[in-house]
């Protein structure tokens, strides 16, 4: 690195010793936000907090004229209007994430499904519960699987630097994700208000749907190219809420589990070839026979 780069660096200050979720994802929207041109120091001296250009997690202020991100001190640092407190993350992503996004839609969608459990887990903030033994491996675990264990020789900043990369690739994956998401959305509202039959709506590419038909009252199954199965076609079902496993209608029964001729032979579909036990996916061989399996459906 030459003198130059070195100038043009971005000093982003956080505390040093054992590391979290929040302030490995709020140094990734930094080091996105300028594209690399980072330099990220791990400090408890408020000597060394007074040289950055950021300070998150750390330091006890929220300011953001001074680029001040942390949320440690008394009061916290202000909550969303569903109840969930912000942790160092949240508070920059609410700041940049619309610039780094360029959309105020994936803005929202980032802060929903990554800011927001991980700040509330920072925070001690309940957003689910747990049934029976099982319990969901949120990014918190993620990021506590790069702490060095007891025995082993890696440094906190060792496993800090490498957090903070495997942060970066994925936010930025989820904002293209949630771009794409937004582009879908529109091409399904086209399709629902298009749809002669409203209960089944057909889409011309592998476009995300929920967001835009699951909020309709009348649709019950969609109907699209099957993806990675060229030729094919799939049908889907809506489901009762994007928090459920429930359809608002069940394919069939009788076709649970069937494939290929028994399925063709129960359905009355020539080219059907694939009904899940669960009753939610069913393939055909083409557009047509996807089409006459949910209007079979429809009717059940």
């Amino acid at each position: 690195m030459n003198d130059t780069n070195a100038k043009n660096l971005k000093k982003i200050i956080t505390h040093s010793g054992n590391f979290h979720a929040d302030e490995v994802f709020a140094c990734a929207v930094l080091s996105i936000l300028n594209n690399g041109n980072v330099e990220i120091v791990r400090s408890r001296d408020e000597d060394v907090w007074a040289t950055g250009d950021y300070v998150v997690d750390v330091g006890g202020v929220y300011n953001i004229e001074t680029k001040r991100f942390d949320h440690h001190q008394i009061g916290g640092a202000g909550v969303r209007q569903n109840g969930t407190p912000y942790s160092s993350f949240g508070l920059v992503w609410k700041e940049f994430g619309e610039k780094i996004s360029g959309s105020q839609y994936v803005a929202r969608i980032i802060d929903e499904r990554i800011a927001q459990p991980v700040d509330a887990g920072d925070n001690g903030f309940e957003t689910f519960g747990v049934r029976g033994e099982v319990t969901p491996y949120l990014l918190q675990d993620v990021v506590s699987a790069f702490r060095p264990g007891w025995n082993e020789e890696r440094t906190e900043d060792e496993g800090f630097f490498e957090a903070v990369s495997f942060a970066e690739k994925i936010l930025s994956r989820e904002i293209m994700r949630a771009k794409t998401e937004e582009e879908g959305k529109r091409h399904a509202e086209e399709a629902y208000v298009k749809a002669e039959d409203k209960r089944i709506v057909v889409l011309d590419d592998h476009y995300p749907w929920y967001e835009a038909l699951g909020t309709k009252p009348e649709p019950l199954f969609v109907v699209k190219p099957d993806r990675g199965n060229m030729g094919k076609w799939k049908i889907e079902t809506v489901r009762s809420d994007v928090h459920s496993f429930k359809n608002r209608k069940n394919l069939p029964s009788a076709w649970a589990g069937k494939t290929g001729a028994e399925l063709a032979e129960v359905s009355g579909v020539a080219d059907a070839l694939f009904c899940h036990n669960k009753l939610f996916i069913a393939v055909a061989g083409s557009k047509e026979g996807a089409l006459k399996l949910a209007q079979i459906a429809v009717e059940a």
